[in-house]
């Protein structure tokens, strides 16, 4: 697959990925919660804020890398989890992975994988997380930690924001069903939920809910691995400190992309009230909405240390495959290098609420 001659920034890859995609799973890639009201945010929330430049600073010896977990970051750009990969390329996160290792950067390998969690770290050169969702029985979530152990993930991000689906009504309207030959191979064996609604109306209150995790899901699974575990899905500061409590080593302010309970904040919008809670006293990360350096420079003023990119990953791998993810993140890394540079900041420590125009 070959990369088009005029995508030079995320929105050509999206652009793109429209118009070769088929509908349904466009739909599926790109399907909000509701009336799309937080996804929309998440953009303009980010596009709202402006930059402040400073002139003729001292740029030598320039980086954007950084340290987290006891482990090098180049760029603090790691790959957000994100389900079947196998939609839009015959190898999946099999290719995402060989990217990522290309450009040096973090992939989260998501718990609705379309390859197996084992393949996909043979083909690793850089560092994997792996993101959980907690199972019906707790013996089948430990199975899954206990492989992530295993693959040599560095850290487990536990989405704590879904115990139930969005209303995804672009989804819905356009019929979107996961091809037989995709699945979520890290499930296999495990034992499935089997509600069943027993009376007609909304099944979420008649039993849907009776696996979701708690707080005391979370401090069960911080005492079971040595691995750090970060949990995704916070907006509000008055979880910062139960999180803490319950052992979680690090946060990620997400909205889960505005796929699920619609009209919450922007992901930006929400960071500094968290990031001024957290205190520096363990690291933060941001999703929501990222597209250009510059966006990543906004979430790092405001209090991120790194944060998570996902749409436009496979955005980029339907269009150009393992060559057009690489490129994608080699875009955004140079992008954030630029702004660094023409906001006078040569390392992400001299990113501070100044660089915020008004802020």
């Amino acid at each position: 697959m070959m990369v088009p001659p005029d995508t030079v920034s995320l929105a050509d890859y999206e652009r793109h990925f429209d118009d070769r995609v088929d509908p349904a799973i466009r739909a599926y890639i790109a399907g909000a919660g509701a009336d799309g009201i937080t996804l929309n945010a998440n953009r303009e929330a980010l596009d709202r804020l402006r930059l402040m430049p400073r002139v003729l600073r001292d740029l030598s010896g320039a980086t954007a890398r950084s340290e987290l977990f006891g482990e090098v970051l180049d760029y603090p750009i790691i790959l957000a989890p994100m389900a079947y990969h196998k939609l839009v390329h015959r190898d999946g996160e099999l290719a995402t992975v060989e990217a990522a290792g290309l450009t040096r950067s973090w992939m989260t390998v998501s718990t609705q994988a379309s390859a197996r969690l084992d393949e996909i770290a043979a083909r690793a050169t850089a560092p994997l997380w792996f993101q959980l969702y907690t199972q019906p029985l707790r013996g089948d979530t430990l199975t899954l930690v206990r492989r992530a152990e295993d693959a040599g993930c560095k850290a487990l991000v536990l989405t704590v924001d879904a115990p139930v689906n969005g209303m995804r009504n672009i989804e819905q309207r356009a019929g979107f069903r996961l091809p037989p030959d995709i699945a979520p191979v890290n499930l296999a064996g495990l034992a499935p939920d089997g509600f069943k609604p027993a009376r007609p109306g909304s099944p979420v209150f008649q039993g849907m809910l009776h696996a979701a995790p708690t707080w005391d899901t979370v401090e069960w699974l911080c005492g079971r691995t040595a691995l750090p575990i970060l949990l995704k899905g916070i907006l509000n500061p008055d979880d910062v400190e139960p999180a803490i409590a319950a052992g979680a080593r690090g946060l990620i302010v997400s909205n889960h992309g505005g796929r699920t309970l619609d009209t919450l904040p922007a992901s930006i919008d929400a960071l500094p009230a968290v990031a001024a809670r957290v205190a520096r006293r363990l690291p933060l990360l941001m999703d929501g909405g990222i597209r250009r350096g510059t966006d990543i420079l906004k979430a790092i003023a405001l209090g991120a240390d790194a944060v998570l990119v996902g749409r436009p990953v496979l955005h980029a791998l339907a269009v150009g495959g393992l060559a057009g993810v690489a490129h994608m993140l080699t875009l955004l890394q140079t992008e954030l290098e630029v702004a660094m540079a023409l906001t006078g900041r040569p390392r992400l420590s001299d990113i501070d609420r100044e660089v915020i125009f008004g802020g």
